[in-house]
């Protein structure tokens, strides 16, 4: 797993051949504006993540396709950890807006050329 702020396009796209094959899993502290990728399930980014002092409430899972980049496909806001229906998300989606948008740019923000 590694925590990033900046990552070429290239190594995402060299991460996704080594495990999935096009896709990168990566998970979100939208509090903190933490971007954890590369780890096998998002609960263990989670657990990570959690260890260091992150809120659940705040932590989302999301799968990257680098090969998408640029479209709206690029980010897929699907994860088991995002089920929490005492936060009113009642599936594996994230479902409020600004929580997406929060994602998008903190994932845009970190993912270049």
């Amino acid at each position: 797993m590694k925590e990033i702020t900046s990552i070429a396009l290239d190594e995402l796209k060299e991460m996704a051949a080594k495990t999935y094959g096009g896709l990168v899993k990566a998970d979100v502290d939208v509090a903190k504006g933490i971007v954890l990728i590369d780890m096998e399930l998002h609960a263990d980014g989670e657990a990570q993540l959690l260890e260091s002092g992150s809120k659940q409430s705040d932590l989302w899972g999301i799968t990257l396709y680098p090969d998408k980049f640029g479209t709206d496909d690029f980010i897929e806001f699907d994860s088991m950890i995002n089920l929490r229906p005492s936060q009113g998300n009642r599936s594996r989606d994230v479902e409020d807006e600004a929580v997406r948008a929060k994602i998008r740019r903190l994932v845009g923000g970190a993912v270049h050329v």
